[in-house]
């Protein structure tokens, strides 16, 4: 293959009439009997014709005629996602977590909008990454482009859909709410980030996003793992983008892809990975790993609203320790404290003053956990900085058939050295929770390239230093670092950390600070 001046392209194949019967801008310049040499009109029909006819190399338009808008320039791997999209109407992205596919499909969408193909754009994703992953990449990526988040009350949500804004963000569970308004609004691009959210077709969400799709929309779903617990898994995601390939029921393509070993009971069939990697086509992956030009350690902030019972008790301590913020002899220790109280309750356990525990509904707090733990091609460590809280996770995780192990200051130094020993030589995908001043130093776990931070640390040392247990002499892989915040003290001590102040800030001032507002 070969471009010829930015405007045509250059085939061999040893079928030209099966290209010159199809695009009319395309004719034989050359037979020698057996092979033949055709040129084609570089355009972004011919190249989409061409990928549908088994000619996938050829390159999109994006590659001539794009200028790469943003505050960043495209690594390699995302110019090639980008490509990859702008060519497939219907197509699945399963990159990795961290390798910036959310900035790929920007800069897709951007283009296919330009073009004037694409009118307005939908991403439908988690309430977690609608603001720190899509609304910022958006913002780096395509500043030019209107983007509304479609959250909070119905009439909210209406008012944004019914604007005129470019790209509009809305979470899975926004869907239902709004469902008549999405349906009479103009979008003919659907994005569905972690689209595993969909893999039932017999919910009422994947009935609503389904409702959205029509014959000629454009749909790209994407995720890190299709089908990550069982074949059955990637049922709901192809039903949505070619419903004429699978079953009519779920249960007829569990049967195809697995066999029944007792009541309870089934595996998957030896073909069924080639059957669902058959399925899922056209699609694209790049891991971390063969992402040569991405920095060495990402980070990630995912936010999640605390449940209404921790909300409660939050406000409720906050307007306690707000009144008494009058009093001058209030103390860095007495902030510390009370600080440390508000960490807890976001956390999931609050410990009384006579060391009983209170324990709070954590569910999306545990939820996301266990998407980003998914998402991850290799073990993973989980910082977390109460006792208890981390007890709570061992069992909810063991529960979820994860291998899981757990240092505090509770477990022994023999026992440590064991579990740290059994984590790097394994071999197996595991989940290690640590609390962080009981690993944050001299300690290596690379057999990990994901860190969690279920609650935020107040000193940036332990922070860096506990990050640094994977980023280390003897990784192979990119690393990401993963926030999970859900109040305003947890923004504020992310924010701090990664801004390298929190060995330095007055604790007394940011305490102040998050309650004020």
């Amino acid at each position: 293959m070969r471009i010829i001046d930015n405007k045509a392209i250059e085939l061999k194949t040893k079928y030209p009439d099966r290209i010159t019967t199809i695009i009319p801008n395309s004719r034989l310049v050359d037979w020698d009997g057996r092979v033949g040499t055709v040129l084609v009109h570089w355009t972004m029909d011919t190249v989409r014709v061409l990928h549908n006819l088994g000619f996938t190399k050829v390159p999109s338009t994006i590659r001539k005629d794009y200028t790469w808008p943003g505050i960043y320039t495209p690594f390699d791997h995302q110019r090639a996602t980008s490509e990859f999209l702008v060519a497939n109407k219907r197509a699945y992205v399963f990159n990795e977590q961290g390798t910036g596919k959310t900035s790929a499909a920007a800069w897709a969408i951007d283009y296919l909008m330009t073009k004037h193909i694409v009118r307005r754009a939908l991403i439908i994703c988690p309430l977690s990454i609608m603001k720190s992953a899509w609304q910022n990449d958006l913002f780096k990526t395509t500043m030019h482009r209107s983007v509304g988040i479609a959250h909070g009350s119905t009439e909210q949500r209406k008012k944004v859909i019914e604007s005129d804004v470019d790209i509009v963000i809305i979470n899975f569970d926004g869907i239902e709410i709004v469902l008549d308004t999405l349906i009479k609004s103009d979008f003919n691009l659907v994005v569905i980030d972690e689209a595993t959210a969909i893999k039932r077709d017999t919910t009422d969400r994947w009935k609503a996003v389904n409702q959205l799709v029509k014959p000629d929309t454009w749909l790209w779903q994407m995720t890190g793992t299709p089908a990550a617990q069982s074949p059955v898994d990637a049922y709901g995601l192809v039903k949505l983008m070619h419903p004429e390939k699978v079953d009519r029921t779920a249960y007829q393509f569990k049967d195809r892809v697995m066999y029944k070993v007792s009541t309870f009971t089934w595996k998957p069939k030896r073909e069924a990975n080639e059957y669902i990697h058959r399925l899922m086509q056209p699609a694209i992956r790049f891991t971390k790993d063969e992402c040569l030009d991405l920095p060495e350690i990402l980070y990630q902030t995912r936010e999640v609203p605390l449940t209404k019972q921790q909300q409660k008790y939050y406000d409720t301590l906050a307007k306690e320790m707000l009144i008494t913020l009058s009093d001058e002899s209030i103390t860095s220790v007495n902030a510390a404290v009370n600080m440390n109280k508000l960490l807890q309750v976001a956390s999931g356990a609050v410990y009384t003053d006579t060391g009983e525990v209170i324990d709070f509904d954590s569910k999306t707090r545990f939820e996301e956990l266990v998407n980003i733990i998914e998402e991850s091609s290799h073990s993973v460590l989980v910082f977390c900085a109460f006792k208890h809280t981390i007890a709570t996770l061992e069992a909810k995780l063991t529960k979820k058939n994860y291998i899981v192990d757990s240092v505090h200051g509770g477990v022994s130094l023999n026992k440590r050295s064991d579990i740290f020993k059994r984590f790097q030589e394994s071999g197996q995908k595991q989940i290690l929770l640590i609390q962080p001043q009981s690993a944050s130093h001299g300690v290596t776990l690379h057999a990990a390239n994901t860190i969690v931070w279920w609650s935020p640390t107040t000193s940036y040392e332990t922070y860096a230093q506990a990050n640094a247990r994977v980023h280390r002499a003897g990784q192979k892989n990119p690393c990401t670092v993963v926030n999970i915040e859900g109040c305003s003290v947890e923004k504020k001590l992310y924010r701090a950390l990664q801004e390298r102040e929190s060995n330095q800030f007055d604790l007394l001032g940011l305490y102040k600070d998050i309650l004020n507002g």
